[in-house]
């Protein structure tokens, strides 16, 4: 028995949030004074350093789990599945369903149970819960559906990643500009086709690292005061990531019995284009290996950070030859890996 993808969907928003809209925002330092930089030099500096031309926005009527319905309709569909034979539905999210214009999340029922309802799958026995694990969610998604097909408890789990984190970005703050919306789903079944999951590795550092995202207030006090947004200590996760991703992705490559020069794509999750071409090179330093051309597709120019939808989307992307230069090919060996709230890391190795 091997376990692998055998369906993947997407859905990416078609309201398109460029650089250059953001020339307008009062940008404001964390204490709230004014930066001494006109918005262009920062809205250049900030292309310079995470690769983000413009992004996605989710339209106004429709929620993360909404969202996530679309693209697990997709993956369903690409999978050739009945959707009542599933037995798992694992939601991966940040922040439940925020309605547009609103400053509360939802989250009761949980968005996993809105997926169903939205699937309208019948089955009770069909098991749907939410996992909060930062970034990294839907590859924990992917790893925990994993375990209930080797425990004999499942045969086919749909695992999705959702969000808008759009709408809980604070506008006078820089970092509001890497944040965007989409889902990406995938069905993880038990088959008998060869590859699959080969190896995984998950770890979550807390002792320092627990707060180096959370929810705080608005560099702009005077007009947000009682709002709190997603905020980051950017530098401390740069440094994070770079220390502790490589050797995460080398301990589950090593796991997995796979030599490093027949991996042919490392799918890492889309958070900052400079940061991850450092994870890359320090990855494959450990291994004495030049990084390969064309290794890392990247989709965060176009599509920003969709946190735990970034993996998904990627890779169903690829799958479906909607990336320039980039395709997979029977057989090949990928590395879907990602960092994020907590702090989490986790990384697959997997054979497509």
């Amino acid at each position: 028995m091997n376990i692998r993808i055998t369906g993947s969907g997407s859905y990416i928003p078609d309201t398109i949030e460029r650089n250059e809209d953001f020339h307008q925002h009062a940008f404001l330092n964390t204490d709230g004074t004014s930066i001494d930089y006109p918005n262009e030099v920062i809205v250049e500096k900030f292309k310079a350093i995470t690769g983000i031309v413009e992004r996605r926005y989710a339209e106004g009527h429709l929620t993360s789990s909404d969202l996530g319905a679309l693209a697990a309709e997709k993956a369903i569909n690409d999978a050739n599945i009945d959707p009542e034979e599933l037995d798992y539905i694992i939601v991966a999210h940040n922040f439940g369903d925020v309605k547009a214009g609103a400053i509360q999340s939802d989250i009761l029922p949980c968005l996993a149970s809105r997926v169903k309802h939205a699937l309208r799958i019948k089955n009770p026995k069909c098991v749907a819960y939410d996992i909060l694990f930062g970034c990294p969610g839907w590859v924990e998604g992917v790893i925990q559906a994993q375990a209930f097909i080797k425990a004999g408890m499942a045969k086919k789990c749909l695992v999705i990643g959702s969000e808008t984190l759009s709408r809980v970005v604070d506008k006078h703050d820089r970092d509001s500009m890497i944040y965007s919306d989409g889902a990406g789903a995938t069905i993880i079944e038990a088959t008998d086709d060869e590859g699959g999951i080969l190896a995984h590795e998950t770890a979550s550092f807390t002792y320092d690292e627990a707060y180096y995202l959370f929810f705080g207030n608005s560099n702009n006090q005077e007009l947000c005061r009682d709002t709190r947004y997603i905020k980051m200590h950017g530098r401390k996760i740069y440094e994070f990531a770079l220390n502790n991703v490589p050797q995460a992705m080398k301990t589950c490559l090593d796991k997995s019995g796979v030599d490093i020069k027949d991996v042919k794509k490392v799918l890492i999750h889309q958070a900052n284009e400079k940061m991850d071409e450092a994870i890359i090179k320090r990855f494959y330093r450990l291994y004495k290996t030049p990084v390969p051309e064309g290794i890392m597709p990247m989709s965060i120019h176009k599509l920003g950070n969709s946190s735990v939808a970034t993996v998904p989307t990627l890779y169903d992307l690829i799958k479906n030859n909607k990336l320039e230069n980039h395709k997979l090919n029977k057989g090949d060996v990928i590395i879907f890996a990602s960092v994020g709230a907590g702090m989490h890391i986790n990384a697959i190795v997997y054979k497509y």
